[in-house]
């Protein structure tokens, strides 16, 4: 009888020493020492990839944000604020129509399948706005020249880069609602174009959220 309870407060010793060790190991060590490696080799993606503009955070590089005009009355659906690049359709985005308030509701894809009937239409009125929004005197946009990310979501919805496609097709817009000059928009599109990761992951992308607070420095600075 002794020897069997020995034996139980043994193993419940050990145990607790195990159990001690793994936490301090695993819940303490571990996790300071990754945070301490993501601090010092990739602060900005540990900080949550943030963007600064007029000396504060204006969103994260890694999330789309809407730009959108602010709700009228008895209005459900904002309108977008036309004066700002756009980017992808966005599912369950917050508004930041000046660039400095954000608000993360929900992230997902439509989960329809390509030929959903409300898809269809989604996609089919997305067409027609782009086209309708983006023709302006002396450029007006065919069917043909709009590419898939600017009526489609990505699939979680919160895709915050577009196409150079789709960028170049809204320069015109962009340079009519601002009062500059087409060349210098489309020179700012291309200064914000990525390549491919290293060259041959994924494609060449557009980061709204930076190439919204370069155009509005750009204006700024043509108003001075």
């Amino acid at each position: 009888m002794n020897n069997s309870v020995t034996n139980t407060a043994r193993l419940l010793g050990a145990g607790l020493r195990a159990l001690l060790v793994l936490t301090v190991v695993t819940g303490i060590l571990y996790p300071l020492a990754v945070t301490g490696i993501a601090q010092a080799v990739f602060p900005g993606q540990a900080n949550g990839s943030e963007v600064r503009a007029d000396g504060r955070v204006v969103g994260p590089s890694l999330i789309g944000q809407s730009y959108n005009l602010p709700l009228k009355k008895g209005q459900e659906t904002p309108e977008p604020d036309l004066k700002w690049f756009q980017g992808r359709p966005q599912n369950g985005l917050g508004t930041n129509g000046v660039n400095t308030q954000y608000k993360l509701i929900l992230s997902g894809a439509t989960n329809r399948s390509g030929d959903n009937k409300d898809l269809i239409d989604w996609v089919t009125a997305a067409k027609k706005a782009v086209i309708k929004d983006n023709s302006v005197g002396g450029y007006t946009v065919k069917p043909s020249d709009v590419p898939a990310d600017a009526v489609t979501s990505s699939g979680s919805g919160l895709d915050p880069d577009i196409s150079p496609q789709y960028a170049d097709l809204q320069v015109h817009r962009i340079a009519q609602r601002n009062g500059l000059s087409v060349a210098r928009v489309r020179e700012l599109v291309d200064a914000h174009t990525d390549g491919r990761t290293l060259g041959f992951i994924g494609e060449p992308r557009v980061n709204v959220l930076q190439l919204n607070i370069a155009l509005k420095g750009l204006v700024a600075k043509s108003a001075a």
